[in-house]
């Protein structure tokens, strides 16, 4: 199938609807100071970065990597979007980033006239960032300074080596390049958005669509069968919002959608038997999902309450029953496409592998010893759009009955649910799914004093000292173990009820070409993905669409 696939001659043109992972969530913002998580995924076909998944090393071509991961590009697998090249440097430890040249940022109407990138460019683009008031904490502090050496040549002066270098500022959740035009003229307004990608932003009702239109002058090429091609292939992109689930799944059936990204375990079975000439692909999650517990807030500023709640929960029903069988008992915060970094549970040592078996008896033992014979009532917040959590959370609240402990849910809408999480004032419950990202940030964002999405609001010297050394260690597989270290210590601590990973499925038509079921090339980036795409409309006509 790859081979013919790859030997069919592409054919420019059509329109490429997508109900992508994220269709039942709103744009947040179009201004990537505003640094919200989201960002790439409706900014990234139009503002391009530094570095790039290289998709030509993708499992249906034959490579190893199916770039489902939401952020995590393997080292071997990065290669220059808008750097060309890029070089170490010791004594002052240094990184020179030549830029491509002749890479233009078209014109736009009230916003700027067509000009080349350069170097100053990038440079404008980090210290924007760096001095944004809504920046993670410490995320650029191990950077002196970045200068523009040349036109094309950027220097990042480092203070000290960080392992994370890429991720953060070369094709990470922030990485985007945009003018500074853009920026005069309002950044957050989506109809000034002006970036070098393939596509340019040219529609977008909320809560309906994003229609992007092909950009002419797009600079990059893909190679099919031998021979080069211009990007991109489609006319338009059009992501599809579409929060009910039933109403996405009835978009693929009736080919509303090319590509539904994300199906539920469920509609699988359903979908295959009404569409059999859909393509799937199945992979395990890599948005972990936990109940956080405020370790800042009584009683969960005992271990001994949050192990209990852990020992409570019988985690290998969820897996065969909630999930049909459809879910891993232990992925989460390490995935296991992570390899080197990943240890499976039955690795672990007994006072980690407990937490995945219910026992209700030493709970209840738990809870008394500190001090909550009876139990205890706890607010818990969750995604109202989250229709699995709304059906999980439940579940889980039955489980802490049987140790007298009732929990109350309360749900927010998500622009709600993010604002409470974000300025600190949510409940001491809060369920939460969050993304793996890569092997070291999950520990990091999720588990250190200060970090936006550190929920549980968890400081100790124990993680820190660790994370410290990981960030500074240049040899892979040191880290590696500084990281298993890390991830073990989180475990036993319980800051979160850990909960398993589902599978989940991608679906898309067969007239979908050069696609076999990828969705991020960076950071929840799919927009060198569908740049990608062509659509063979002959085939579209054939199967009677």
């Amino acid at each position: 199938m790859t081979a013919r696939a790859q030997a069919e001659t592409p054919k420019p043109g059509g329109t490429l609807q997508v109900a992508t992972v994220y269709a039942n969530l709103p744009s947040l913002s179009w201004d990537l100071a505003d640094r919200n998580w989201k960002q790439n995924h409706d900014t990234g076909q139009v503002y391009e970065q530094l570095f790039v998944a290289d998709l030509s090393k993708a499992k249906r071509l034959g490579g190893p990597y199916a770039f489902v991961a939401d952020a995590w590009l393997p080292s071997d697998a990065i290669r220059g979007e808008l750097a060309e090249s890029w070089t170490w440097k010791d004594k002052p430890l240094t990184l020179e980033v030549k830029l491509r040249q002749g890479i233009k940022f078209p014109a736009k109407a009230g916003v700027m006239a067509e000009r080349e990138l350069t170097a100053e460019d990038v440079v404008f683009n980090f210290n924007r960032q760096i001095n944004s008031p809504k920046r993670n904490p410490e995320y650029y502090d191990h950077l002196e300074k970045v200068a523009a050496l040349d036109k094309y040549t950027v220097s990042f002066l480092f203070k000290a080596f960080n392992s994370e270098w890429d991720y953060r500022f070369g094709w990470g959740y922030f990485s985007g390049i945009l003018p500074k035009e853009v920026v005069s003229a309002g950044a957050n307004n989506w109809k000034n958005m002006n970036g070098t990608g393939p596509f340019m932003l040219t529609d977008f009702i909320q809560g309906n669509s994003s229609t992007y239109t092909r950009n002419p002058g797009y600079w990059d090429k893909e190679r099919i069968g031998g021979k080069e091609y211009k990007l991109p292939f489609v006319d338009k992109l059009v992501y599809k919002a579409i929060k009910d689930e039933s109403t996405q799944y009835s978009a693929i059936r009736t080919g509303k959608v090319d590509i539904l990204e994300s199906i539920r375990w469920q509609a699988v079975d359903e979908l295959k038997k009404s569409v059999p000439q859909l393509k799937w692909n199945r992979w395990l999650s890599f948005t972990g999902q936990a109940l956080a517990l405020r370790v800042d807030i009584k009683p969960f500023d005992d271990i001994r309450v949050r192990r209990a709640l852990n020992l409570a929960v019988n985690k290998q029903e969820i897996v065969s029953a909630f999930y049909g069988g459809h879910a891993e008992l232990f992925a989460f915060p390490q995935h296991p496409d992570y390899t080197g970094y990943f240890e499976p549970l039955g690795s672990m040592p007994d006072s980690i592998r407990e937490l995945y078996t219910q026992n209700l008896a030493k709970a209840r033992q738990l809870l008394e010893e500190a001090g909550y014979p009876n139990g205890f009532t706890f607010k818990t917040q969750v995604n109202a759009a989250n229709a699995e959590h709304m059906e999980l959370l439940p579940l889980i609240a039955s489980y802490l009955e049987r140790i007298g402990v009732k929990m109350q849910i309360q749900p927010l809408e998500y622009a709600a649910y993010l604002s409470v999480m974000s300025s600190k004032t949510h409940a001491p419950g809060y369920m939460m799914t969050t993304g793996h990202t890569n092997p070291t940030t999950t520990i990091r964002k999720n588990f250190v004093k200060g970090q936006t999405w550190n929920v549980s609001q968890w400081a100790d010297e124990t993680t820190e000292k660790l994370m410290d050394e990981a960030f500074l260690e240049r040899d892979e597989s040191k880290r590696q173990a500084l990281i298993k270290r890390a991830t073990r210590h989180m475990l036993e601590q319980s800051p979160y009820v850990w909960l398993p990973t589902p599978y989940v499925h991608t679906a898309w038509w067969p007239w979908v070409k050069n696609y076999g079921g990828e969705l991020r090339a960076g950071a929840v980036r799919p927009g060198p993905i569908y740049a990608r795409i062509w659509m063979d409309q002959d085939l579209k006509k054939k199967l009677g669409f």
